[in-house]
């Protein structure tokens, strides 16, 4: 199973000998850097670039372009270096100055049979032209992946000098100068020729799939197959072979739509999908991030002008008040007041920036909420009228919304990645407003209610068939929220009741995660059994622990553990005082899982700026039979022949 990973995210390698893959809407330079236990990178020699592209255990590509390959021999590697990181910069002379104004580039890494270990789009790029895309480091022993993505706007020369190397600025020149255009030699002429002498298309020869003139359409880089010159067919004998997949693109996507002209003097009228990316899909996921941390930069800066306001009145009341012969009189209330109004015009200058970015967030958000395609909508979309059961999984899921204390108009959709690498934990413990005005029972309720609106989304996110539910309900409480996914005829069996019913579907649970992980350890992915359903699992327990004993619990933190890497997910549906009995044991289980509200709720910690967002959570409108036309459709789907 593939991991997709995002910015920060890391995998464990169960490979040594890699193939790292690197796409771009333009060419980009690919190189390797190597870190000590610091992280620094102490000289030229660990670094592994066009102009010296081999290091022990490393070989990365000898120019330009927009696709590479990168083959890494982790055992190789010297035993001084703890961390190989991945960069890619845009050559001087490209045409291209940052990495904003084309596609976002994508990073596979591959083992040495082909397969993808784990995956990575560097979303969120602007100004930036060069970024350490991944970085492989040792951890007790064993190799991970992170997906990094740190942008630098000041090129391969800050990125270097970042790292601690000494003569970044020498390094940096090297590489550009080996990637840099050479002018095209015309080819011979010979009399018959109808060519000129200004003709300057390069004279190199054909690769295998083609000549390099040509465009092959295809689907957004997703990763491809490994090609050598073992298996490339028809490959020019003693010519370069071309290493490029005969279906990924290699042009640049179309641009984004063009926002349409503005009045003199008001900001520009915002469009929907007009970020980068190679669909309107990607586009969307984009803008809505981009949207957030605009939200989140925009109210950092308002924070940060009023502490700075209110300590620059404190320091001036100080001072001014710091003689006890000027406490009293005019002049210390000329201070006082002089101190204040500043205070006060500072306020209101702050406020005014934020009033106008706020707004412009607001106008963006009414244009890109129609657009959203329906696993990225709320529930009151129209677009849900028109869904029909997707052929693809799509990029992302919309799990509710977040906001600011500073906009209560100002929602952004919260969105996830698909296929699902977190368990969900839907909170039904004392949570909510502080006016007290939802009592537990209720909290309960609305949280087994959040619990199938999920699901539910998750269900109508995958393709037919691709995706299957199963429900603990030890109790039988939540009868009447389940009923919508019962009577559609969507889970795979009645929920489960008792303890037997517990033991049932978490022993056949752990079985699969067994067999799919020794089929992968054994090299035979392919000798899994006849009737083994290849969907993606997920399981929702409610009203955990109870109907569980120990043996059940270890099961579901085995299952919490080891079943994301082999598509099996888990949604919990409990209060964790409930569990409290199990001390410590389950500390690990919780915080390997995303916790949500079923109300709105500050919990959620934004650790780049330091944020509390509220959560809400994505409810069907009371009264909607959105969700049961969308269950239908689901269920009409798996019974199609296909």
């Amino acid at each position: 199973m593939t991991a997709e990973l995002t910015r920060g995210q890391n995998h464990p390698l169960s490979q040594v000998r890699l193939v790292i893959r690197v796409s771009a809407g333009a060419p980009v330079v690919a190189g390797v850097t190597l870190g000590d236990d610091q992280g620094r990178v102490p000289g030229p020699e660990w670094v592994a670039h066009p102009g010296a592209p081999a290091l022990p255990g490393l070989d990365v590509p000898h120019r330009a372009a927009a696709e590479h390959r990168i083959a890494v021999d982790l055992d190789a590697v010297p035993k001084r270096a703890h961390r190989v990181h991945v960069l890619i910069a845009l050559p001087t002379g490209s045409g291209a100055v940052r990495f904003g104004a084309s596609a976002a580039p994508f990073v596979a890494v591959a083992g040495a049979d082909g397969t993808d270990l784990a995956t990575f789009t560097l979303t969120g790029l602007d100004a930036e032209s060069a970024v350490v895309a991944v970085e492989l480091y040792r951890r007790q022993g064993a190799w991970k992946v992170r997906a990094v993505g740190q942008g630098y706007a000041g090129g391969l020369a800050e990125l270097l000098a970042d790292q601690g190397l000494p003569q970044a600025h020498q390094v940096a020149s090297t590489i550009q100068q080996a990637t840099a255009p050479t002018p095209p030699v015309p080819a011979p002429l010979t009399p018959d020729q109808n060519t000129t002498p200004y003709d300057t298309r390069p004279t190199a020869p054909a690769g295998p799939y083609g000549s390099p003139y040509d465009d092959h359409p295809a689907a957004p880089p997703q990763g491809a197959g490994l090609y050598s010159p073992q298996n490339a067919p028809n490959a020019p004998a003693g010519g370069p072979v071309d290493y490029t997949h005969p279906g990924r693109r290699t042009t640049p996507p179309p641009p984004p739509p063009a926002a349409p002209p503005a009045s003199p003097g008001q900001p520009a009228r915002p469009v929907a999908g007009d970020a980068t990316g190679w669909s309107m899909e990607e586009r969307l996921y984009n803008q809505v991030w981009g949207m957030f941390e605009d939200y989140a930069r925009t109210t950092a800066a308002y924070r940060s002008a009023v502490d700075f306001a209110d300590t620059r009145m404190e320091r001036e009341l100080d001072e001014a008040l710091a003689d006890p012969r000027a406490r009293m009189g005019g002049q210390a209330d000329a201070a006082r007041e002089a101190a204040r109004a500043k205070h006060t015009q500072l306020m209101d200058q702050a406020r005014e920036v934020l009033d106008r970015d706020l707004a412009q967030l607001v106008a963006e958000s009414d244009v890109v909420e129609p657009a959203l395609p329906p696993s990225y909508a709320g529930w009151d979309n129209p677009v849900w009228h028109a869904y029909r059961v997707p052929e693809e999984l799509p990029m992302a899921l919309r799990l509710g919304d977040l906001r600011l204390p500073e906009s209560e108009r100002l929602r952004i959709p919260m969105l996830v990645r698909l296929p699902l690498e977190r368990g969900l934990w839907i909170d039904s413990g004392a949570s909510g407003p502080a006016d007290g005005t939802v009592d537990a029972y209720d909290v309960r309720r609305l949280a087994m209610d959040t619990a199938v609106a999920h699901v539910a989304r998750l269900l109508a996110a995958h393709p037919a068939g691709a995706f299957t539910v199963h429900v603990v309900d030890a109790a039988g409480a939540a009868a009447s929220s389940l009923a919508p996914l019962v009577g559609a005829g969507v889970l795979a069996g009645p929920p489960a009741v008792g303890a037997a019913g517990v033991a049932d579907v978490l022993g056949r649970l752990t079985r699969r995660v067994d067999l799919v992980q020794m089929a992968v350890r054994g090299g035979a992915p392919d000798a899994l059994p006849p009737d083994f359903d290849p969907a993606h699992q997920l399981l929702v327990v409610n009203d955990f622990p109870h109907g569980f004993d120990d043996r059940a619990v270890t099961q579901l933190r085995y299952l919490a553990d080891e079943g994301p890497g082999v598509g099996v997910h888990l949604m919990m549906v409990a209060d964790r005082e409930d569990a409290s009995a199990y001390g410590p044991l389950l500390d690990p289980l919780w915080r390997s899982l995303l916790r949500l509200t079923p109300v709105a709720d500050d919990h959620l910690a934004d650790p780049w700026v330091g944020h509390a967002w509220t959560y809400e959570p994505a409810l069907v409108p009371p009264g909607s039979g959105v969700l049961r036309q969308v269950l239908a459709q689901v269920a009409a789907a798996r019974t199609k022949p296909r």
